[in-house]
C-alpha cells in the first residue's frame, strides 16, 4: 500500500479540500509513491512520537496538527520544526496531517466528541456540534462522567448546582465557539480550552463552561479515524498495520 492510498482513504473521510485557508493539511513529508509498512496516529509530531513509529516500524505519521504553518526558510536541526523535518527524512517516516478537514467532517472530531460527552440529537455546523443529555443533570453530577469519558480533569466554569441537559462541543482550542452554544440554546459548553476573557463572557451569558484540555478533546478523534482506516484497510484485504500513539504532547508535573 502506498501513501498516496493512504491519503485517498483520509481525503473521502475528511476532504482535505475543506481545510481552512491558513491551515496546512495534507501529505507534508515524503512521497505519494512511497509504501507503507505501517502508520501511526498521532495528536502531534514530536520526537518521541517519531521515536515510537521508529520501534512499531510505521513508515507513515498520521498527524491532527501540522507542521509548517509558516514557510520555513532552512531546515537543519536547530529548531524544533526543522529538526521533526529532518528526522522524518532521515528515518524514511512520511507525514500526513489532518487537521481542520477532520475537526469540521461528517463523523470526524466534534462529531466524535459530541458522542463521547454522552450527547444524543448531535447537530451543528462547521466545527460546533451540540446535543443532548439522556436527562438533565447537576454539573456537579455530569463532571465525573466527563472526566471518565475524556479521561481528564474537568474545569468547570460556572455553578455546580446548575441544571444541564443541552451540550455544545467544539475540540482543542475552540473557546471563541461558546457563541454558538448561546445562539443554539445550550446550557453548557464543553470545549479543550478557553481563555479568560471569554469564560468570563459566557458566565454572563449564562453559560456553563467545561473545559477538558486540548488533548483530551481531540484525542477521541484521532483514534476513531485509526479505527476507520483499519476497517477500510482490512476491507481491501491489504496487510497493513495500524497503531495509535500512546504519547501526550507534553505532560503537567506539579510544583512544590
Amino acid at each position: 500500500m502506498t501513501v498516496r492510498e493512504i491519503y485517498e482513504m483520509i481525503d473521502r473521510i475528511a476532504p482535505f479540500s475543506s481545510q481552512e485557508e491558513w491551515d496546512n493539511s495534507g501529505l507534508l513529508v515524503g512521497s505519494p509513491a512511497d509504501s507503507v509498512s505501517g502508520v501511526l496516529f498521532a495528536l502531534d509530531v514530536t520526537d518521541p512520537v517519531i521515536g515510537e513509529a521508529r520501534s512499531l516500524g510505521a513508515s507513515l505519521i498520521v498527524a491532527h496538527h501540522p507542521v509548517m504553518f509558516t514557510p520555513l526558510r532552512k531546515i537543519t536541526d536547530e529548531d524544533r520544526e526543522g529538526r521533526l523535518i529532518s528526522s522524518l527524512i532521515r528515518n524514511g517516516i512520511s507525514l500526513i496531517a489532518a487537521h481542520t478537514n477532520l475537526d469540521r467532517a461528517s463523523g470526524g472530531m466534534n462529531d466524535i466528541l459530541a458522542a463521547r460527552c454522552g450527547l444524543s440529537d448531535i447537530s451543528g455546523e462547521d466545527f460546533f456540534r451540540s446535543g443532548l443529555l439522556p436527562e438533565p443533570l447537576r454539573v456537579a453530577d455530569y463532571v465525573p462522567r466527563l472526566a471518565n469519558a475524556l479521561s481528564c480533569t474537568v474545569r468547570v466554569m460556572g455553578s455546580s448546582d446548575r441544571i444541564v441537559r443541552q451540550i455544545g462541543v467544539c475540540s482543542g482550542g475552540g473557546g471563541d465557539y461558546w457563541h454558538s452554544a448561546l445562539a443554539a440554546g445550550c446550557d453548557a459548553f464543553v470545549t479543550g480550552e478557553m481563555k479568560h476573557h471569554l469564560a468570563l463572557d459566557a458566565a454572563d451569558a449564562g453559560i456553563v463552561v467545561f473545559e477538558c484540555g486540548h488533548f483530551a478533546t481531540e484525542e477521541p478523534g484521532i483514534r476513531a479515524l485509526a479505527e476507520t482506516l483499519q476497517m477500510s484497510v482490512n476491507r481491501l484485504e491489504y496487510n497493513l498495520r495500524v497503531f495509535v500513539s500512546k504519547i501526550p504532547a507534553y505532560s503537567f508535573s506539579q510544583q512544590p
